[in-house]
């Protein structure tokens, strides 16, 4: 068995691809991207209505799940654009804060844990020295907390490169959602940041300069999500500070 199939749990019965007809089960979700269906065997399905190609996603799920970095079983569809996986059930990181059920603080250690975990897994081309797997979107929308604990989800801006411009990524999306947010909410952005930030290596200025010029050409922005990226840059900026203080006061 290939070592990137051992943590994958075994395939229902019949070809992973045959889908009836043009609407292949209850609509669950829409995204910015793509749909996501309920199918009768368990698992859902992953559609793209921009037309991108979805069999190098379910490529690199499997690496990662063989590597043991927690991701949903994932398996290439009967059309390109088609990701299968299976049905997981909990709250994203998201939710369970609003709730109450996790504190932000605890939210962004665990944010930073998992970009050093994905870190950490070995890249599959590694073009240049010291690239990585990256992310580029691992926020609190896209990491759900099952019984088997946080798996990330949502693979579609996956690269390999600097592990810092992943940091980055992660804390300005997550501030930008922050400051889109009632008062009460962007208020506690800090809560969230400066601990994200305190468990990740120091971001360089070259990689928020980077993730601001990466979040401006995301074509799915709408005018308010401008309007709020150098205040969430700022806002980055401050929170790196903190943590760097806070860390130094702590050695």
């Amino acid at each position: 068995m290939p070592e990137d199939a051992r943590h994958l749990p075994p395939e229902p019965d019949g070809p992973p691809g045959e889908l009836p007809g043009e609407q292949p089960g209850e609509l669950l979700g829409t995204g910015r991207t793509a749909d996501v269906f309920a199918l009768p065997d368990g698992r859902v399905l992953r559609r793209y209505r921009t037309g991108a190609d979805a069999r190098g996603e379910a490529e690199l799920m499997a690496h990662l799940a063989g590597h043991g970095y927690p991701v949903p079983a994932a398996w290439p569809g009967e059309r390109p654009t088609d990701l299968l996986m299976e049905r997981l059930d909990g709250p994203t990181v998201a939710q369970a804060v609003t709730t109450g059920t996790l504190a932000p603080d605890a939210a962004g250690r665990l944010l930073a844990d998992l970009l050093r975990r994905l870190h950490a897994v070995p890249p599959r081309t590694a073009a240049r020295p010291g690239d990585r797997l990256l992310h580029l979107d691992l926020h609190p929308e896209n990491v759900l907390l099952t019984a088997r604990g946080p798996v990330v989800i949502d693979w579609a801006t996956a690269t390999e490169g600097d592990p810092g411009l992943d940091g980055a990524m992660s804390a300005l999306v997550l501030a930008q959602a922050l400051l889109g947010m009632p008062p009460e909410y962007a208020g506690a952005a800090p809560a969230i940041l400066v601990p994200l930030l305190r468990g990740l290596p120091p971001l360089g200025t070259h990689h928020l300069a980077a993730a601001r010029t990466r979040r401006a050409a995301d074509p799915m922005l709408d005018a308010a999500d401008h309007g709020r990226l150098d205040a969430a840059l700022d806002l980055v900026r401050a929170c790196a500070a903190e943590a760097a203080a806070s860390e130094a006061a702590a050695g």
